[in-house]
């Protein structure tokens, strides 16, 4: 089979690079607006994985025909730049007859996606949005630990973070995806379930302490996206259900001052003669900021609660050496990638709109991201 992705920033030579070590992955396209990090993307994934399956393309995202024409021909595409381009590519991917997944980041773009789903279920096309670290990884295994209760729970509870190992003052912290889906997260409402009934309450609220084996103290608080589409999935089957990201304390009272301020506002201000939002400059400020490549840690914790018993997957991932791949981009990358084979092989039966915490089969994923070396572990108590 043939496989697209699209973006060689972060996340997309992670991506290419696990689809290139399938053995069934006949090759794939690595597609960017820039073909020379296409291309010296493409190289450095053919010499980790010692073959020439990966290949270079020059992709405008903006152009509905250069998109549909690479797509044609692929079993499936996987999006890999930022989630302003994701609703445009799954209408192409629809018009090409190409599975269409990709690394999510806004709720109301999401939905936009899914509405797409009686569309694509006659052209027989899947689309599959979310399929990063959280959502992802963390409500496709949040699905199966409700599954596990019974269809019922008391809570669904979802706690995330990507970290430097060595944290640095004052954030504490190093950009490792996006940086307009890390200021997403920041600023968009946050949606819940409270009380069985989906509720929508501010970002970077209700702080508390989390602990972790092998890591000090962190704190965890609401962030905007991460539970997707699980509060209108579990509406009347969950009584709680969130996700919070985790960061090291102090970090939340920076970026809240940031936020009170307005400086996550896309709405534009005077500034002398000029008008500007204050978002475009706090995002090429965190640009400068936050970019690093010092080695990074994964947190991962879901948990359901249902009648005193707890079941939980967790997982602690470290900063890969050997490939130079952050825990981030193994964590975020690999799942999304893992999906998009899923679909392609028809491991994933569902054609329209996939919602990963219903219709991803989480045993085979479990599987597939354990045998990556990913430290998934399930308990029960």
């Amino acid at each position: 089979m043939r496989l697209l992705v699209i973006g060689a920033g972060m996340m997309g030579p992670a991506a290419a690079y696990d689809m290139a070590k399938a053995a069934d992955v006949e090759s794939v396209t690595l597609a960017d607006v820039d073909v020379r990090r296409a291309k010296e993307a493409a190289a450095r994934v053919n010499r980790l994985t010692r073959s020439k399956k990966v290949r270079p393309a020059r992709l405008d995202a903006g152009s509905r025909t250069a998109v549909v024409k690479l797509m044609r021909g692929h079993a499936a595409a996987l999006s890999a730049i930022p989630y302003i381009y994701n609703l445009r590519l799954a209408k192409a991917a629809v018009a090409a007859g190409c599975h269409f997944t990709d690394l999510g980041g806004n709720n109301t773009i999401v939905r936009q996606e899914l509405a797409l789903g009686r569309q694509a279920a006659k052209r027989g096309v899947a689309i599959a949005p979310d399929c990063g670290v959280s959502p992802g990884m963390a409500t496709i295994l949040a699905g199966d630990l409700l599954r596990r209760m019974g269809g019922t729970a008391d809570a669904l509870k979802i706690y995330v973070g990507g970290l430097l190992q060595k944290p640095k003052p004052p954030f504490d912290y190093q950009l490792l995806f996006s940086v307009e889906g890390l200021i997403n997260e920041y600023c968009e409402p946050v949606r819940i379930l409270r009380n069985g009934k989906l509720a929508v309450i501010e970002p970077l609220t209700e702080v508390e302490e989390f602990r972790i084996e092998g890591l000090p103290p962190l704190e965890a608080f609401h962030t905007s996206g991460g539970v997707s589409t699980m509060p209108e999935t579990f509406a009347g089957k969950v009584g709680e259900c969130f996700e919070k990201t985790l960061r090291y304390p102090g970090h939340l009272a920076l970026i809240r001052g940031l936020y009170d301020l307005g400086l996550f506002s896309s709405e534009e201000i005077a500034a002398g003669k000029t008008k500007i939002a204050p978002r475009a400059v706090t995002a090429r400020l965190f640009e400068r900021s936050f970019t690093g490549h010092e080695p990074d840690v994964t947190v991962l914790r879901v948990e359901a609660h249902s009648r005193g018993k707890v079941a939980a997957y967790s997982l602690v991932d470290r900063y890969d050496p050997a490939t130079k791949f952050t825990s981030m981009m193994r964590t975020t990358a690999w799942p999304a990638a893992i999906i998009t084979e899923m679909l392609a092989r028809g491991d994933i039966a569902k054609r329209g709109g996939v919602r990963q915490e219903t219709d991803v089969p989480a045993d085979l994923f479990a599987r597939e991201i354990t045998a990556r070396g990913v430290p998934l572990k399930f308990e029960l108590s």
